[in-house]
């Protein structure tokens, strides 16, 4: 019996080592919720700043369900209609960071998509961001509503992966967290949708 309770005590105390190595449950741990804005693009009327469609609107109303739960300190936004909707119907206290926009990028006639803005110029920018909110709220937990693209430069980023490398695309409302401690950070979640299901 004594095996037994010291072999689980072993693992139970390298399990909280890894945990610790991922900055889960560390003291003054910076989070950042990297939230994808919700759907706009269903019955669109105007393509150059469109308004949350009626889904987008359901999608961001449950997204601010959960995200009240977490009582984040400071809520950031991009300028984008889309992201600023998005946060808003979280709370009316929304902080707007224009480096929190979308890649630049060009839509041809059969709807392709050609990206103006490299992907490491990209995760350089979102890289700042982090930088700046882990700085500005350290220890604290913040939401940031921004756009597929650029929330995919930044965890590529974090992840230390080759720019543009990551195959992944955040589904609207989507949350994505980033950990911070001094110089380490840490992907936790990614592509979280549990408040849509």
């Amino acid at each position: 019996m004594l095996a037994v309770a010291t072999g689980s005590e072993h693992l139970t105390r390298a399990m909280r080592s890894l945990e610790a190595l991922f900055l889960i449950g560390v003291e003054g741990v910076t989070e950042i919720w990297l939230v994808r804005h919700a759907d706009c693009y269903r019955d669109m009327t105007d393509a150059d700043d469109p308004p949350l469609s009626a889904l987008g609107r359901d999608q961001a109303q449950r997204l601010a369900e959960r995200v009240r739960r977490a009582k984040p300190t400071a809520i950031y936004s991009s300028p984008y209609r889309r992201a600023m909707e998005t946060a808003h119907a979280i709370s009316d206290d929304v902080r707007v960071d224009h480096r929190l926009i979308e890649m630049a990028l060009d839509i041809s006639e059969d709807g392709t998509l050609d990206f103006k803005e490299e992907p490491v110029a990209a995760a350089t920018r979102m890289r700042t961001v982090v930088d700046d909110l882990a700085r500005e709220h350290d220890g604290e937990s913040v939401v940031v509503v921004s756009h597929g693209a650029s929330i995919i430069a930044c965890l590529s980023d974090v992840m230390q992966l080759e720019p543009g490398r990551l195959r992944l695309l955040p589904y609207y409302t989507s949350i994505s967290t980033v950990r911070v401690l001094g110089d380490r950070r840490m992907v936790g979640a990614v592509g979280d949708t549990a408040h849509l299901e």
